[in-house]
């Protein structure tokens, strides 16, 4: 069962970091890096395998925000400076969705960001 919630929670948080284009190896290092972690975590709380997907999502932002700058970041504010969302409830589950930092609102839940548009033509 531990094994299907660290699958999940790779797939949903991939699924968000390739929808706004940040599925980078770098990205994905960062949550491979969060995944295994997050196992040694659960070794040591098993009943904390609900919250698993959000806090490793919320720990691939916190390593992105090293690296590249913020991820995810909102889209739907509009003529505001540029701000991410978070991941609600803070402890990262159940049932995680990503919510705007400037007005609260849910934006989708975790593994169901959209696209940013089309990507920047090459070159």
């Amino acid at each position: 069962m531990v094994d299907s919630v660290f699958l999940a929670a790779r797939a949903v948080v991939l699924a968000d970091l390739q929808a706004r284009r940040r599925a980078s190896a770098d990205a994905v290092s960062a949550l491979e890096d969060a995944l295994a972690q997050r196992q040694w975590w659960t070794e040591q709380w098993p009943e904390g395998t609900t919250y698993v997907a959000g806090l490793v999502a919320q720990d691939v932002q916190d390593a992105l925000f090293e690296t590249v700058g913020r991820w995810p970041v909102c889209l739907s504010c509009q003529d505001t400076p540029e701000h991410p969302l978070y991941i609600h409830p803070d402890l990262g589950g159940p049932d995680p969705v990503w919510v705007c930092e400037a007005t609260g609102t849910r934006v989708a839940a975790l593994g169901c960001l959209g696209s940013p548009g089309p990507a920047a033509p090459n070159g």
